[in-house]
């Protein structure tokens, strides 16, 4: 699985602050603020992401995407868990995967074997089969908030 620590942390950091977001690097070894899973998984608290060199760059990226999906006055709220819904918690697995794309080395290909590892669940068995098949609502969502025009113009997505 692919860590923080395996990329350009500059590049991360330049990805974040599109966005209007923030990386913050935790030392190796010490809890992650805002962590809802724990362990080596990224955080969350108000425009800024925590990770560790050892956090998996899906886990980065999905909670990055929790962000972007926000407005601003939620995002400042934001303090470990920033899903209101299940429609925006899928349309979340789909901008994070978006998101690989812009990333040097990583593109949404490895994005997607990283969650199907890490044990995301779809109907369909795997998370490019959701996004290019499954997530007609999820791509509707984005859409309706102008992230999905915009993260295709911000990232050149076909």
């Amino acid at each position: 699985m692919l860590t923080l620590a395996d990329i350009d942390h500059a590049a991360v950091a330049a990805l974040l602050a599109r966005y209007g977001l923030a990386l913050a690097r935790v030392a190796d070894g010490e809890p992650i603020p805002g962590s809802y899973w724990g362990d080596s998984e990224a955080g969350l608290i108000g425009s800024t992401v925590y990770a560790r060199g050892d956090t998996p760059l899906h886990s980065l990226l999905h909670e990055a995407a929790h962000l972007i999906v926000l407005p601003d006055e939620r995002r400042a709220a934001v303090h470990t868990d920033a899903t209101d819904s299940v429609e925006e918690e899928d349309a979340v697995c789909v901008l994070q995967c978006l998101l690989g794309d812009a990333l040097p080395g990583v593109g949404r290909e490895r994005v997607y074997a990283d969650m199907d590892a890490w044990g995301y669940t779809f109907r369909l068995g795997s998370a490019r089969a959701y996004v290019e098949s499954d997530a007609d609502s999820a791509w509707q969502w984005l859409h309706d908030r102008g992230l999905a025009d915009a993260a295709a113009r911000s990232l050149r997505l076909p």
